[in-house]
């Protein structure tokens, strides 16, 4: 799907290729070669407690040396726009990788006002990645990194009262979970009238089911909830989204027995962007407007 013509990107700034498929595009060594790369980068100490040029670097690291499966400068901002419309006290983040969203966005729920942003990452070693560079630009008093699969670190976070809230979330982990992760929010009611959703990689490598379920109307959510209808776990992607993390992790299961709340009505749009390639793609906004 091309972007709108008056969405363009500039190609001066663009990462090195994705490895084709067969070839490791992550989780090979290059999330710890950023980490050499920054501390012995010519400018560590201005790096010291500033996100941007800690952004900075870690661009110049995907552009210059191995590509980095990052949310980019131009889908960030998107979402830093977002921060600033909606000044959320609690974000959430659903997969962190090596922690660019997670200074982006933490440090613009910062300047938004807000206290809490919190990165949900499965992978210890990206996590141990994420919590170096927060610490390096000075953003402990604002993001907290959480270490586990997603759908028991909400449980976790909500049942010892950390979470009790989330006013924007933003979806960037295993593509089939997005909307199982989402249905688990909206059954322990952490995403209500007034949340927000910014999700990722909604048109590279895209998610069906996630935009089928946000754009549904409540009469429809309702059939299907009456009806018994669960996830059809990951049959909708291509086996390259499926199979992601199954070298490492295992095989992902799904929550698909939790229904959530077919009662809370979105309102949800396509906003076309680009990857930090330069391959299109698109950030879905939605807004949970009601429940009825």
């Amino acid at each position: 799907m091309a972007p709108p013509s008056e969405v363009t990107f500039d190609e001066k700034k663009a990462y090195v290729a994705q490895e084709g498929d067969g070839q490791a595009f992550f989780d090979d060594g290059r999330e710890i070669g950023l980490l050499h790369f920054l501390y012995s980068h010519p400018s560590i100490d201005q790096m010291r407690g500033s996100p941007l040029k800690v952004l900075q670097a870690i661009d110049e690291y995907g552009r210059t040396k191995k590509y980095l499966m990052n949310v980019g400068e131009d889908k960030g901002k998107i979402v830093t726009n977002l921060i600033a419309e909606v000044k959320p006290k609690t974000m959430v983040e659903l997969g962190g990788y090596v922690g660019y969203s997670a200074l982006l966005f933490g440090n613009a729920v910062r300047e938004a006002g807000g206290h809490r942003y919190i990165s949900l990452e499965r992978n210890p070693e990206f996590a141990a990645v994420i919590m170096s560079l927060v610490d390096l630009a000075g953003l402990n008093d604002v993001v907290r990194v959480v270490v586990g699969p997603s759908a028991q670190s909400i449980k976790r976070l909500h049942e010892n009262g950390t979470l009790q809230h989330i006013d924007l979330m933003f979806l960037d982990h295993y593509k089939p979970a997005y909307t199982t992760d989402l249905k688990l929010c909206e059954h322990l009611g952490l995403v209500t009238a007034g949340s927000v959703l910014a999700a990722d990689n909604v048109i590279k490598p895209g998610n069906p089911p996630y935009l089928a379920y946000v754009r549904s109307s409540v009469t429809e959510k309702r059939e299907r909830y009456e009806n018994g209808e669960a996830e059809k776990e990951s049959a909708d992607f291509a086996d390259r989204t499926r199979n992601q993390y199954i070298k490492r992790e295992g095989e992902e299961k799904l929550s698909t027995e939790i229904k959530g709340n077919p009662n809370l009505r979105y309102e949800s749009r396509l906003v076309h962007s680009f990857e930090p390639t330069g391959e299109p793609d698109g950030i879905e906004i939605t807004r949970c407007v009601a429940e009825e």
